[in-house]
């Protein structure tokens, strides 16, 4: 929740530089942030409200209230009132805790230092004491503290140059530029202090992409858009300074109102849990009015008779109000069934289990020193029922690391290191460290240190001047929007828009072919040691129609040169017919590189007569120039130009997965989780990391892109997806379309068919803003579901929430969100399990989740390891808890019928208050923390193990039926067979031994030791602490309860014990024992039955693999693993620019080029390199585990 001054009614915002004056009528909110709950006044009355929202608190309230009342109290308020007081003492601490770190994070950030223009001079403020209309200096590397207008900065033509990590998730860079007229302002503060434009622009929204606006200053008026905007939390990059004047600051900066609000989060069980409080309240009532008619009819027929002994007058208590008066005395008594400590306990749990998985040290990653944090203790058993996992891109599935990894030049492959192997010249893999050395670079200074290269081949190659291998490295060199630089220490840094290209370049640089500089109308580069200088005469630049980009350039040698890059299906159309042989072994080439999930790119040339290339200049100077049909005329003659191509090879680029990543992936499909990517990202790159990442493959039957422009488009495009793939399953599978079972939705029935192909669905974010709308997003919805795998691309942090909204909301599907920038934070808040990866993009994602950890590859195991462990000990520790209460409360019950429902206990009033906090507490507790039904290996190897939580089957409404039955029968038989064997018995001395207080020591001994059996049948996962706690519990029990009926206790509170000896005396007979015995085999002997019978006749999985386990006293052998390459024929474009066009109209026109070239502040590193391959990871582990197990289980069951 965020606290805005601003009204609710703004439809535009007028802003005026400098003017804090104005802009304060309009009632702007300023720059402070808030993402806390409370403050200290209002916590304690928020708190509790909260607090007794939960079903449970208000019932144990109302309790409390009625034991205050001594006519209808049969036991003291203190039994209430404890336990109630600390589990609210509990809770409240937990979420002031929580609270406080949100405070804390709302203060480092408010109180960051921004340098604010304030009476005509920079001052130093507070990010909360930020106003609009202010104008602010930022400098290279830092934060941007609100929305900002670009003014002026240190580039030409004012333009900066930012990275929007924190917004959309990438991390290369983005220009922005300033209005020509404010860009004069400069860095003269007179001038910027007396600067009184105004700003007429759109209200505040959550739109990232759009921007409308206009400025009016000196007379005129200038039209804003989204270049000329710096939003809050971008990062200034490769410019020394920048000034801005604020227009939305604090909430409303589309940072904020993207982030969506803090929710409430609770687990389906606590839901669930709420509605059996309920059942139970109601079965108390039911209870309560029978015992209320009971005592009502036994007062008028037999009550009367004993009035006289009671010294009663006749009219003083009528039949009725004695009735009445019973109801709430048996409504206290019976409150049992749901004691207060079951939610101490469950909060313990919680806690241990959060414990588990901070202590996890397979969740530790050590290059960063991170260990998995529980950041929410309330959540973990939703951890074992996930069914969507909605995950991030950049970051998250990504290193966001590009590396070059592989070549194909003139049909020669030229392969960088593959899982610690080479190819030699038989095609035969090489250890490396035995036979292979790194090439020596040693000669070329500018050489990227860390970049290591083992085929020798192309070293050679260049050496020996293969025409073939220079022209490719040439064009490598000259074919691209990257601008070059030199730092202070002469070092060479690359400029790159698109982190692809930089790897492209650099691959290029390390082979002697160095991009030093440019201009608009020239290129320099190193080659082999020579500078050489090309006339740049054209750029024709990347667009998603083209997807190609090619220049023409001049050499020094007079000859006309195009060289082109490009998605290899476009450019293979493109060549001469003379390349056929070529074209053959490179696109088989291709299609291996792609197989293996890197992105390709085609390399081509033509060379150009130069009389042919003036008449194609003076048409496109024609073109450009026209006002009608500018676009399609300048398409036209791209497209006459860039053919006859003279295909050089190829070039694969990997997109560098996190390690883990593919197995991952596998694992949680077999576990039946459905896992959709949600990315800021282009379309090509979120496809491509699809098939790196096994997400998607080519035996896919079909994949299904959307991509329309309007809400018709995109519901046309859905409802023939929606045909085609019901056409092709049915096609398929000869007609037999399997139907699961009708789900009634808000937005009306959708019926999910069980496809017997795999599909696959891509959307983009203008056509999922329109499937979002309510009368579309039906289809989307139903045809999402019938897909193995969704892709979102380009879609902003807000539409992230909206889609797990969607599926939160009409599937009642249990959802979790991964990621790891800003921009994920809303689709965090929104799931029901929000996790945050520590990665690249700062810690917005980590202070907005529930869980963390630094490494995708965890979600594996916190999933199916401590989620389906912590559901299923929750599951096990609320069956056993339920079962328990029922059999202890309903004696009571059964009593009533022989005390005249006269509310009478059975048991002491002591036995009553210890039994769930001392006698049975802690065994349970061990069950509830530290079972296992399989070890963590099992639950790995077996991801299908996983299945019962989605489908909720340990612990429902049907299971809690069964718990109570099995309490019932247990509380009949725990009151009955000591009633019938005490009806009429003498004890070993002669003395009859059928008083109360006997017969509530043997009904007490029995059900302690019955339920401390049962719950050692329970455990499945036996360790030292459960030994103790079991059996220490059975010890207290005695020890406890020779002491209260000692005569010391008696003599110093002869009021509070007055059962003096009666444990001594019951104790010693024989009989007693023999009732005891029988009544703990009548109880537990028909439950050991039945599990023995279902375990052997219809086996769980879980059964199965127990049962495997304990014939094997050694760990399984491990088995071979075999590396698992993936070859298919699809081919994917290596471009990943995170625009719609590229910036070859920016380099020609020559605004982004400095007059000058000093060495700058800082510079944007060039695109990290590292020659690990993903394939090394998959070398190591791709054999599927699941199928070992199964065979392995076939042979021992």
């Amino acid at each position: 929740m965020f606290c805005s001054k601003k009204k609710s009614s703004e439809v535009e915002r007028i802003v005026k530089a400098n003017d804090r004056e104005y802009n304060e009528k309009f009632q702007y909110a300023d720059n402070r942030i808030h993402t806390s709950k409370y403050n200290i006044l209002t916590f304690l009355p928020i708190n509790l409200f909260e607090q007794f929202q939960r079903v449970a608190n208000a019932y144990f309230l109302f309790l409390l209230i009625l034991q205050l009342i001594p006519e209808i109290s049969s036991l003291t308020w203190f039994t209430t009132i404890v336990p109630l007081v600390l589990v609210i003492t509990m809770t409240a601490v937990k979420d002031a805790t929580d609270d406080y770190f949100r405070h804390k994070s709302d203060n480092q950030v408010n109180n960051r230092q921004s340098e604010v223009l304030i009476d005509s001079k920079l001052q130093n403020e507070k990010w909360m004491n930020v106003k609009v209309g202010d104008i602010i200096k930022l400098e290279n590397n830092q934060f941007v503290a609100a929305d900002l207008l670009l003014l002026s900065s240190s580039e030409p033509h004012g333009l900066c140059y930012i990275e929007t990590a924190e917004l959309d998730g990438e991390t290369n860079l983005k220009v922005r530029h300033a209005l020509s007229v404010t860009s004069e302002l400069g860095t003269d503060i007179s001038r910027l202090a007396e600067f009184d434009g105004i700003a007429v622009c759109e209200a505040p929204n959550n739109k990232l992409d759009k921007f409308t606006g206009v400025l009016s200053w000196n007379g005129s008026k200038h039209s804003l858009s989204n270049e000329k905007i710096i939003l809050r939390g971008c990062v200034l990059r490769n410019t020394s300074w920048c000034f801005g004047m604020v227009i939305f600051a604090g909430p409303d900066t589309k940072l904020m109102q993207n982030s969506g609000k803090t929710k409430f989060k609770r687990t389906s069980i606590d839901r669930l849990m709420n509605t059996l409080v309920l059942w139970i309240f109601g079965f108390l009532i039911c209870l309560g009015i029978i015992l209320a008619i009971g005592n009502s009819i036994w007062e008028n027929q037999v009550g009367g008779q004993f009035r006289t002994f009671l010294f009663w007058s006749e009219g003083e208590k009528s039949s009725v109000f004695s009735g009445f008066l019973t109801f709430w005395s048996y409504i206290i008594i019976l409150n049992t069934v749901v004691p207060i400590s079951l939610y101490v306990s469950v909060e313990v749990i919680r806690l241990g289990h959060s414990y588990f998985i901070n202590w996890d040290r397979k969740m530790y990653y050590s290059g960063k020193a991170t260990p998995a944090e529980a950041r929410t203790t309330t959540l973990n058993e939703e951890l074992g029922q996930i069914e969507y996992v909605f995950s991030d891109k950049t970051g998250t599935l990504t290193q966001n690391i590009m590396t070059f990894k592989k070549c194909s030049i003139n049909g020669r492959i030229y392969v960088f290191v593959l899982a610690g192997k080479v190819h030699d010249d038989l095609g035969q893999k090489t250890d490396i460290t035995k036979k292979k050395r790194p090439v020596d670079f040693s000669a070329n200074l500018q050489v990227d240190r860390t970049f290591q290269f083992f085929d020798h081949h192309l070293m050679e190659s260049i050496k020996l001047g293969d025409t073939k291998v220079h022209e490719f490295l040439r064009l490598l060199a000259l074919c691209h929007t990257v601008m070059s630089e030199e730092n202070s220490a002469g070092e060479l840094i690359y400029q790159v828009q698109s982190p692809d290209e930089g790897a492209l370049v650099t691959a290029a640089r390390n082979f002697g072919f160095i991009f030093k500089s440019r201009t608009p109308e020239t290129i320099t580069i190193e080659e082999l040691g020579i500078l050489v200088t090309y006339q740049l005469l054209a750029f024709l630049d990347f667009n998603n129609i083209r997807k190609r980009m090619s220049v023409i350039v001049r050499n020094p040698e007079g000859q006309i040169k195009l060289y082109s890059k490009g998605a290899d299906t476009i450019l293979f159309e493109k060549l001469h017919p003379d390349n056929e042989d070529l074209l053959t072994l490179t696109s088989d080439h291709i299609s291996e590189f792609a197989g293996e999930g890197l992105r390709t790119l085609a390399i081509a040339y033509r060379d150009l007569e130069d009389k042919y290339f003036k008449e194609w200049f003076k048409m496109l100077e024609d073109a450009n120039a026209a006002t009608d049909e500018k676009d399609e005329r300048i398409a036209g003659l791209y497209e006459e130009i860039e053919r006859d191509l003279m295909l050089l090879g190829a070039t694969a680029v990997e997109d560098k997965l996190q390690d883990g990543v593919i197995e991952t992936v596998t694992s949680l499909s077999l576990a039946n989780i459905k896992i959709w990517v949600l990315t800021g990202d282009k379309q090509e790159t979120a496809i491509n990391i699809g098939y790196a990442c096994n997400m998607l493959t080519d035996d896919m039957n079909d994949v299904f892109i959307i991509a329309g422009n309007t809400e018709v488009e995109v519901k046309e495009e859905l409802r023939k997806a929606k045909e085609s793939l019901l056409g092709q399953n049915r096609s398929i599978s000869n007609g037999h379309v399997v139907f699961e079972k009708q789900q009634q939705l808000e937005l009306g029935s959708i019926v999910e068919e069980t496809v017997t192909g795999d599909y696959a669905l891509i959307i983009n974010g203008h056509s999922l803003a329109h499937a979002l709308e309510s009368d579309v997003k039906n289809e989307l919805l139903e045809l999402a579901c019938m897909c193995k795998t969704v892709v979102c691309c380009r879609v902003t942090p807000l539409q992230k929430a909206q889609v797990v909204e969607l599926v939160k909301k009409h599937r009642n599907a249990v959802t979790l969100a991964i990621g790891d920038g800003a921009n994920d934070v809303s689709m965090i808040k929104s799931a029901h399990i929000g996790i945050g990866i520590s990665g690249q993009e700062g810690l917005q994602a980590v202070l907005a989740s529930d869980y963390s950890f630094a490494q995708f590859r965890y979600l594996q195991r916190l999933l199916l390891v401590h989620g389906r462990w912590s559901y299923f000990r929750m599951c096990k520790f609320l069956c056993y808890f339920f079962y328990k209460n029922f059999a202890f409360t309903l004696v009571h019950f059964w009593f009533g019928f022989f005390c005249g429902f006269s509310a009478q206990t059975v048991y002491d009033q002591w036995f009553i208050t210890l039994f769930n906090i001392v006698y049975t507490s802690l065994p349970v507790l061990a069950m509830g923390i530290f079972d296992q039904d399989v070890n963590d290996h099992s639950s790995m190897d077996c991801p299908q193990l996983y299945e019962p939580g989605q489908q909720n089957l340990l612990f429902n409404k049907h299971t809690f039926f069964i718990c109570m039955v099995h309490g019932i029968y247990t509380s009949l038989t725990l009151f009955f067979i000591p009633y019938g064997a005490f009806y009429n018995t003498v004890g070993d001395d002669g003395q009859h031994i059928a008083d109360y207080q006997s017969f509530a020591v043997t009904i007490a001994t029995s059900l302690v030791i019955v339920v401390s059996v049962q719950i050692a049948l329970d455990t499945s996962y036996w360790t030292v602490i459960n030994h103790v706690f079991i059996w220490g519990s059975i010890a207290t029990y005695f020890s406890i309860l020779f002491t209260m009926h000692s005569n010391g206790i008696f003599d110093i509170f002869p009021n509070q014990f007055p059962f003096i000896g009666n444990a001594r005396h019951s104790l010693t007979q024989r009989s007693v024992w023999l009732v005891i015995l029988l009544t703990t085999v009548a109880s537990v002997m028909p439950v050991v039955a039945l599990r023995f019978l279902k375990v052997d006749l219809f086996p769980t999985l879980s059964d199965q693999i127990r049962q495997w386990q304990k014939t094997q006293r050694k760990a399984r052998p491990p088995h071979s693993r075999r590396p698992q390459t993936r070859r298919s024929s699809s081919r994917r474009s290596g471009y990943a620019f995170a625009h719609q066009e590229g910036y070859g109209e920016l380099i020609t026109s020559g605004k982004n080029m400095r007059a000058k070239s000093p060495p700058p502040t800082s510079g944007v590193e060039k695109t990290p390199y590292n020659s690990t391959s993903w394939i090394e990871n998959l070398c190591k582990k791709t054999t599927d585990t699941m199928s070992s197990f199964s065979q392995d289980k076939t042979v021992k069951l």
